[in-house]
Order: C-alpha cells, then sequence, then structure tokens
C-alpha cells in the first residue's frame, strides 16, 4: 500500500470516527463576526470577556458574536528543502497528514478549505472545496512535492496571503519553522494558526565525529566535526530561536502546536482545537 493510501485511510478513520470526542474540529475558534458589547451575564464564556473595555467602565464587559453559516480554511504547507529530513519519517510526510486531517476536518464540519503550497512562490494546489476528493489531491501534492532543493522566501509570504484571500479566514501554517516570519499584518485580517512539525534530531543532535554533510536547501556539502561542544551549543541555539518565535506568536495571538516526526498529528491536532 503506497504511503499516500495509508495517510488517507488512516485520517479519514480518525476525523470520521463514530467515537464521541475523539474528533478534531475546527469549529472552536474565531469563525463569528463581531456584533456587540454588553455586561457580563452569569453564564457567560469569561473567554469573550473584553478586558480593556472591562478595565475602563469597572465591571466586566462581554462581546458578542454572530456565528457564520461557514468557515474559510486555508491551509499553507511550507516545503523547502528543509523538510526533507527526519528519522522515523521524513517531516514532509508527517505535514502531509496534517493536510489530510485538517482537510477532512472541513470537510465533515461543512466547511470550505484550500490548499498552498509555499516556497519561494505561493502555489495553488485545490481552490476553495467542499469535496473530499480535494483532500486527496491535496494530500498528494505535499507528499509529493520535491522539496530537496527549495529554498524558502520567509519575507514574502505573509504579503501574499494578506493580498489573495479576500474573505476573512483560519489560515493553517505548516512548516519547521527554523526561520520565523512576520504574520503582524496577516493576524490583523486572518486567525493564523502555526503547526511546528520537527524531528527530534535536528533539535538535539549526538556528537557524530566528522561528517560530510549536505545542505538540503542550497544542496551545498561542507565537513563538519560535531562533537559533544558543537551538539551542545547547537541545541541551545535552536531553544534560544524558539523562545523568540513562541514569543512572537504569542504577541500575535497565534495559536500554536509542535508535531514531531515520531508523534501522531491527529493527537496533536486534538489537543490544539480543545485549547482554542
Amino acid at each position: 500500500m503506497s504511503k499516500l493510501k495509508k495517510i488517507l485511510i488512516k485520517t479519514r478513520r480518525q476525523i470520521f470516527s463514530e467515537i464521541a470526542g475523539n474528533n478534531p474540529s475546527i469549529f472552536q475558534g474565531e469563525g463569528f463576526d463581531f456584533v456587540e458589547l454588553r455586561e457580563y451575564n452569569h453564564g457567560d464564556d469569561i473567554r469573550h470577556i473584553d478586558w480593556n473595555v472591562t478595565a475602563r467602565m469597572q465591571r466586566p464587559y462581554v462581546k458578542i458574536f454572530k456565528e457564520e453559516r461557514e468557515l474559510n480554511i486555508v491551509i499553507v504547507s511550507v516545503l523547502g528543502g528543509s523538510v526533507y529530513f527526519g528519522r522515523k519519517k521524513f517531516k514532509q510526510e508527517s505535514i502531509a497528514e496534517a493536510v489530510a486531517l485538517l482537510g477532512y476536518s472541513s470537510v465533515k464540519n461543512g466547511d470550505q478549505f484550500s490548499s498552498f503550497i509555499y516556497t519561494d512562490k505561493l502555489v495553488s494546489v485545490t481552490p476553495p472545496s467542499k469535496n473530499i476528493h480535494s483532500v486527496q489531491k491535496a494530500t498528494k501534492a505535499v507528499l509529493e512535492y520535491p522539496t530537496f532543493g527549495k529554498q524558502v522566501n520567509h519575507n514574502l509570504l505573509p504579503k501574499l496571503l494578506f493580498d489573495c484571500i479576500k474573505r476573512r479566514s483560519i489560515i493553517f501554517i505548516l512548516g519547521d519553522f527554523f526561520e520565523a516570519f512576520d504574520f503582524t499584518l496577516l493576524c490583523k485580517k486572518h486567525e493564523v494558526i502555526a503547526l511546528v512539525v520537527r524531528d527530534h534530531f535536528e533539535e538535539n543532535p549526538v556528537p557524530m565525529g566528522a561528517l560530510n554533510l549536505i545542505d538540503p536547501m542550497s544542496q551545498k556539502s561542507a565537513f563538519l566535526e560535531i562533537d559533544d561542544k558543537t551538539a551542545t551549543d547547537y541545541s541551545k541555539k535552536v531553544l534560544q530561536k524558539d523562545h523568540l518565535l513562541y514569543k512572537d506568536f504569542r504577541k500575535n495571538q497565534i495559536a500554536f502546536t509542535k508535531i514531531y516526526t515520531d508523534e501522531e498529528p491527529f493527537v496533536k491536532l486534538s489537543k490544539l482545537f480543545v485549547r482554542r
């Protein structure tokens, strides 16, 4: 059985399972239009409290929303050469599995979803659709995309998405995020959710001595000596960069989770949707 077929069968079963409480839902989020403010009443959802107005008025106020008829889901897979890596499986495969889960979840909820692949340009994979066959097309495109040698332009993506997505949407960005994007402008118009896909080994390498390594983005090779100090210093730098990345996510109110290649994307997504 091919990898694609395995992913589609597995994710479809996970999303459409009849086991109560076992299905991640992207309904829980900002799929609502703001209508008005009113004073807090007992039983109101405390997550809708407007703390700025509450502080000014010295009594709690909540935002009232009108539920939209449907959500618009946009899935963006960042497929630079760095996702061509993984011990148990490549990060690219984990991203494809997450795309399938999000696609099937959208179809199940009756929401429109579209899928894009991004490197140095934005490539439309599937136009807005509620068709279950679009999930297969999107997953196949991500799984089979030739990532080796591809470089990512991290400055361009937010502007491209801001310009091409007119309707307010929930935008899922999937990638390894070793380089950060500035989503400040995009978050003013849309709800952005980041799925950080990594392999444990690239965050915490072990001493391996002298190696000839190939950069999967530039395709250049170099001899490196990876001893205890080199591995430790590298891990510290990854932690520092991730700290800044998460700080930026929180500043822009971007929900996020990290999915490792040896983990089940379904489990991590389920926990993320519950938190939202």
